[in-house]
């Protein structure tokens, strides 16, 4: 049982700050506070803790180290059950639409908060296909920008740059930027596949008006049209990594938002934030060590000695789930199913190796990067594209985002606690040590 002596908590007043208004709690052995989060009148956040966060106290109240507890908004777009491993887009069970929906039908979900019929969809993929195209000056800085540049500085660059020729650029309305979300939607397919070829001293390749969204990436990228079950396995992909709550990047994006800025700025934020190793780069640092093993009878082996060493397993873990991430559940398949096709499971059986000797060792069950990468790979895509690829799929989930926070925003300005020294005295310049 938890100790259950009394312990002083602040709660939030009606302008969003921090009272000293005592309330009671549970304190923890282990320094976390259990209470009930206490919204403002507005229900827009709550700095209160959740079982077992990492709480300090300082000058402007109570600090959860990242945000870890906090709740930061409001947002009808997805739910997420840790603890039984539940994740809903629009209160659809992500099981439901990896069975039975393709990524268009998902996309228009999480933007208009319902399924469409027949005619929006149609109507939808229509306005998609009419924005694959990439302006030829977006095709020229592709071509001008060094062939070393990492894929997501490139992507980054033609998000800003795109804004430039967006028809609705100047305009703000609910309409517009549901135009501009579609727009940019198609446009990072066409921008990571364009700058693929290109890096690798080909040229892009023209999209297929023939092709679903799933299938028209995978032919731009390979310039192959792709099999039926690589494009459903890639689809399925796609609608799996569309949106995952308040992650760092839908953060990020929504911070910009708040100011008002405009969609491709808050846009830009999001990017330069997966690109970050911590958030969007895990697949590949699977990938990387699957080839480092090499076989699949040096796997366990691997894993105890890297655990014996502390060093981390990339695709473990993760800050919300406490049980199998549902979306592993269909990545694992689908790398089993495409490995099977091509009459290679190495990669997949290497996994389940793994997988199971992290289970045993450390009781810790995979996330959805530690089969996406296989799963790519399968698809030929190559690793140093899998973080752009993971953008092409929540760029949908950021725009959704994009447009709630606009539709009843605030500006996101949280509160620092402050470490520094309140005495300082200045100093003249030639009383200063050398």
């Amino acid at each position: 049982m938890e100790a259950a002596r009394k312990s002083k908590v602040y709660k939030i007043n009606t302008g969003g700050l921090i009272d000293k208004q005592k309330t009671e709690g549970n304190a923890l052995r282990d320094g976390g506070i259990k209470t009930k989060n206490t919204l403002t009148l507005r229900g827009r956040i709550s700095i209160l803790s959740t079982a077992r966060n990492r709480i300090h106290r300082g000058s402007s109240g109570m600090v959860n180290p990242g945000l870890e507890g906090v709740v930061a908004a409001q947002t009808a777009i997805c739910f997420i059950d840790g603890q039984q491993g539940r994740m809903l887009y629009r209160g659809h069970d992500i099981h439901d639409l990896a069975a039975h929906s393709n990524f268009e039908e998902t996309a228009f979900l999480l933007w208009h908060g319902d399924l469409p019929g027949p005619g929006r969809l149609a109507e939808l993929g229509e306005q998609l296909r009419a924005g694959r195209t990439l302006p030829g000056e977006v095709l020229d800085l592709l071509r001008a920008i060094p062939r070393r540049t990492a894929p997501m500085d490139v992507l980054r660059s033609a998000v800003s740059f795109l804004a430039a020729y967006d028809p609705d650029a100047a305009s703000h309305t609910r309409e517009a930027n549901l135009r501009k979300a579609v727009r940019l939607t198609a446009q990072f397919a066409s921008v990571t596949a364009a700058w693929h070829r290109i890096s690798n001293g080909g040229d892009p390749i023209a999209p297929n008006p023939d092709l679903g969204h799933a299938s028209n990436f995978l032919y731009m990228l390979n310039g192959t049209i792709p099999d039926t079950e690589h494009a459903k396995a890639f689809d399925i992909a796609l609608i799996l990594h569309a949106d995952h709550e308040l992650n760092a990047s839908t953060f990020a994006a929504r911070v910009t938002a708040a100011t008002l800025s405009d969609m491709h700025s808050a846009v830009t934020s999001a990017v330069g934030t997966l690109k970050g190793p911590l958030h969007g780069g895990a697949n590949k640092d699977v990938m990387d060590m699957l080839d480092e093993i090499g076989e699949i009878s040096r796997a366990e082996d691997y894993i105890r000695e890297k655990l014996a060493a502390r060093e981390k397993i990339p695709g473990f873990g993760h800050r919300v789930y406490k049980t199998e991430d549902p979306r592993a559940t269909h990545l694992r398949r689908l790398s089993e199913e495409l490995g099977r096709k091509a009459g290679d499971l190495k990669w997949y059986e290497m996994s389940r190796v793994i997988e199971q000797a992290m289970m045993e060792l450390k009781g810790i069950a995979c996330n959805v990067d530690f089969y996406s990468g296989s799963v790519y790979a399968a698809m030929g895509i190559p690793s140093g594209l899998f973080t752009p690829v993971f953008a092409c799929s929540r760029i949908t989930g950021w725009t959704a985002h994009l447009l709630e926070q606009y539709a009843d925003n605030r500006i996101i300005r949280p509160v620092g606690a402050y470490t520094g020294p309140k005495e300082a005295r200045y100093v003249p310049m030639d009383s200063r040590p050398a």
